[in-house]
């Protein structure tokens, strides 16, 4: 079976890609039937050829989830289309120190509001 996966390159701790066309069966560091482009996931860097990765998907080739993902969200010159996401993950720590803020918060509204409602009443009588 032929696929369309990444062949490991770089040194230890930076890695980058090669995108590949290779028989199943073969080592990952195995000579690929055809390169179709590169990634470096470091500095989301990447060229691809959309339409010759298409073409082998259309004869049959199975095609791996990172590699469909990145023909999935590259453009038509073969870049990636890197969408930063917006919510950030936080340590236990740092959540439970945001929710005591938030508390503190909510705490001193409820305050003030009280005591606008509490001049209200005053200038009403």
């Amino acid at each position: 079976m032929v696929k369309i996966r990444l062949k490991r390159l770089g040194y230890k701790k930076n890695p980058t890609y090669r995108i590949i066309v290779i028989d199943s069966r073969n080592k990952r560091e195995g000579a690929p039937i055809e390169e179709l482009g590169h990634y470096n996931p470091k500095t989301k860097e990447m060229k691809l050829n959309k339409e010759s990765a298409l073409n082998w998907v259309k004869k049959g080739a199975r095609v791996t989830e990172t590699v469909q993902y990145l023909i999935k969200n590259c453009d038509e010159n073969g870049a990636l289309i890197y969408n930063k996401k917006a919510e950030v993950k936080l340590s236990r720590k740092a959540q439970a120190k945001l929710e005591e803020q938030k508390q503190k918060e909510a705490e001193a509204a409820a305050v003030a509001a009280e005591s606008s409602e509490a001049q209200a009443e005053e200038a009403q009588n």
